[in-house]
C-alpha cells in the first residue's frame, strides 16, 4: 500500500463530520454534495446562500491548503473526455435514482442510522469493489 497516511486521513475525516453536523444544526439539511449542487441549480434566493457557501468551501479548501504547504495533487486523468463525461452522466442519474449521493448517505444517513442510506452505502461499496476487480483484473488491465 502506498500513500498510507493515517493522520491526515482521520483529521480530514473529522473535518468532513464537523462539517456535516454543523450544517445540520445550523441549516437542519444533510450534507449531500449532489443534493446541495442540484438545489443550487433551482434554488430560490432564500436557499441560495448557504448552498454557495458550501460549494465555495469545497473549491476554496484545498487552494487554502495548498497556501499553508499541503500538496495540492493534479489529477491524473488516462481516459478520453467522453469516457469521463459519459461517467459523470452516469454517477449524476444515480444519485437521482437512489434519492443522493455517497456523502448524503455514507456520510449523513449512516450517522443517522438510516437504514436505507447503510443499503444504499454497502451497495456502493459493492459496486466499487467489483468495477475495480473488472478493470484490474478481468479486463486485463
Amino acid at each position: 500500500m502506498h500513500n498510507f497516511t493515517p493522520l491526515s486521513g482521520l483529521f480530514g475525516s473529522a473535518l468532513i463530520g464537523l462539517a456535516a453536523a454543523m450544517l445540520m444544526l445550523l441549516t437542519g439539511r444533510l450534507a449531500g454534495v449532489s443534493g446541495i449542487l442540484g438545489g443550487l441549480l433551482q434554488a430560490g434566493p432564500s436557499d441560495r446562500n448557504w448552498r454557495v457557501a458550501f460549494v465555495a468551501g469545497l473549491i476554496a479548501a484545498p487552494l487554502i491548503a495548498a497556501l499553508f504547504g499541503a500538496p495540492l495533487p493534479r489529477p491524473a486523468v488516462t481516459s478520453s473526455l467522453a469516457v469521463v463525461a459519459g461517467a459523470g452522466l452516469l454517477v449524476g442519474f444515480g444519485t437521482r435514482i437512489g434519492n443522493g449521493c455517497t456523502s448524503g448517505h455514507g456520510v449523513c444517513g449512516f450517522a443517522r442510522l438510516s437504514a436505507r442510506s447503510i443499503v444504499a452505502t454497502i451497495i456502493f461499496m459493492l459496486t466499487a469493489f467489483a468495477t475495480v476487480a473488472i478493470v484490474r483484473h478481468g479486463l486485463g488491465g
